[in-house]
């Protein structure tokens, strides 16, 4: 999908449409948010929050990726106290999860790919992988790289919840027996590809998690859920070694700006685990309005 840079004057009136008609949505209360956002000199818009997302086609590719770097990423953007999570043989992990939105309340459809470090905040006691199985209160995800094809929805993500969103073009697509993800740097050159098997073995997830970011110097934490049976491929041999290499290619990474943060992390070849799903139902709120206050405590 080619980059969407107009915006639309107005919000698109999709409130009503029968693909946001399901018990997963009647879970939540919408809200329009307490101002405006401006998104241009001339355009502001009056969302609903949690945003709502039907119909979504997501493909998500789990790799283990140098321990090192990434507790030094997590660091430097969010908290020293706020740590990934540890797995073995001095690893972490990088989830790249590329979502192909055909239905967005109030926005027009538009592809993304949250490139997302699982991390503990102000966790004592940080057991390797128990957090990724278990319910653990301080788990959570720090999006390390978010591109988009809707220049809209960028400014929604930077400035309303500090994301690192950037406009560019993300090809989703179904290859054979895979679902293939490519995101493009400007002078489209592509950096980044990706390859999830499209089969596996169905399992049903209907999950609540934590997305951790920093806005203008602020500590944010807000809520993202969501619902699907996905096609889920498991390598858990994994665990126990290192630098395996898979039958074929299913991340390509290049060389170019937007692959440097990538090519720091040293993510392994071969993915941990593979998940695909169509027809997933899900929705992404607004920073809680009392994180700031358990934020602090972190520098006490």
């Amino acid at each position: 999908m080619k980059p969407t840079l107009d915006i639309p004057t107005t919000m698109l009136d999709n409130d009503n449409s029968p693909v946001f008609k399901n018990d997963f949505f009647e879970r939540f209360t919408l809200r329009t948010a307490a101002r405006p956002l401006q998104l241009t000199d001339r355009i502001s818009k009056h969302y609903q929050f949690p945003t709502f997302y039907g119909d979504v086609t997501c493909a998500i590719g789990i790799f283990l990726c140098s321990y090192k770097k990434a507790e030094a990423l997590v660091a430097e953007q969010l908290h020293p106290k706020i740590r990934p999570v540890r797995m073995t043989r001095g690893r972490a992990i990088i989830a790249f999860s590329c979502y192909e939105y055909k239905n967005v309340m109030n926005v027009p459809p538009y592809n993304e790919i949250a490139m997302a470090v699982p991390v503990m905040v102000n966790a004592a006691f940080r057991p390797p992988l128990l957090p990724m199985i278990m319910n653990f209160s301080h788990f959570g995800y720090y999006i390390a790289g978010m591109p988009v094809t809707s220049h809209e929805n960028q400014i929604r993500g930077n400035r309303i919840w500090g994301l690192p969103k950037v406009t560019q073009r993300i090809d989703i697509e179904k290859k054979g027996d895979d679902c293939v993800t490519t995101a493009y740097e400007n002078s489209g050159e592509p950096y980044l590809t990706l390859r999830v098997p499209v089969n596996g073995t169905g399992t049903a997830f209907d999950e609540t998690s934590n997305l951790y970011s920093r806005l203008d110097g602020k500590l944010l934490q807000s809520k993202t859920s969501f619902r699907a049976t996905f096609n889920v491929n498991k390598h858990m041999d994994l665990l126990f070694r290192k630098g395996v290499k898979p039958d074929r290619a299913y991340i390509e990474i290049g060389r170019s700006g937007s692959a440097k943060l990538l090519n720091d992390l040293e993510i392994e070849e071969h993915p941990f685990q593979t998940r695909y799903a169509e027809h997933m139902s899900s929705c992404f709120d607004l920073p809680s309005a009392d994180t700031q206050k358990w934020f602090e405590d972190l520098n006490r």
